[in-house]
């Protein structure tokens, strides 16, 4: 049995959710699962110095106009830059964090459905409400996902992801680790391909 791709993403990264659409269908198409990490980007730029796109000079303008761009490359048709952006994104992590516990198949759905609930619909996930009627839609506890929020034992495990991520080097989203060699970023999906076709290269 190969070892599945870890997926780190950030709820609030525009990259992360085009990457959410395009790997599950990468990772099947070389026999692989998908493990759905979800991460805090704030917690990243604390430790590397950085910012988000949009907020950096030069960057930020760049940055939204390849949003769309990538979007419309790939065949994405469901994004929307949202308003709010960007948005503290503990809430969904934490419904994911604690779905995945008891069903990595829900939560990876759940995933989906909060991702594409800020890029598409402008729903704000930064609100736990807002973020369990998400969830439940996908087919979790509605109850027990916005309890979830609030649990100390779902908030260290999410500090404790977190952690572990950035140890392993992860420091932007998408992040993907295949058999431990690291790839940053969605515009890396197609050597991605390439070495789990290959075994490297």
């Amino acid at each position: 049995m190969k070892a599945p791709i870890d997926f780190y993403f950030d709820f609030s990264s525009p990259y992360g959710y085009l990457a959410s659409h395009k790997i599950d269908a990468l990772a099947a198409k070389h026999g692989r699962a998908v493990d759905w990490r979800p991460m805090l980007l704030g917690a990243v730029f604390k430790e590397t110095g950085a910012a988000p796109l949009t907020t950096v000079p030069l960057k930020g303008d760049y940055s939204k106009r390849d949003f769309l761009r990538s979007a419309r490359y790939h065949g994405i048709d469901d994004f929307r830059m949202p308003s709010p952006f960007p948005i503290p994104t503990q809430a969904a992590a934490r419904i994911v964090l604690w779905t995945k516990a008891s069903d990595p198949q829900l939560a990876a759905r759940v995933a989906k459905a909060l991702y594409r609930g800020y890029f598409f619909d402008n729903r704000d996930i930064s609100n736990a409400d807002i973020a369990a009627d998400i969830a439940a839609a996908a087919g979790a506890a509605r109850e027990g996902a916005r309890a979830s929020i609030d649990d100390p034992a779902i908030k260290e495990a999410l500090r404790h992801e977190v952690d572990a991520a950035i140890a392993r080097g992860v420091f932007g989203s998408p992040f993907i680790f295949v058999d431990g060699e690291p790839f940053w970023g969605l515009d890396s999906f197609d050597q991605v391909d390439r070495w789990l076709a290959g075994g490297g290269f």
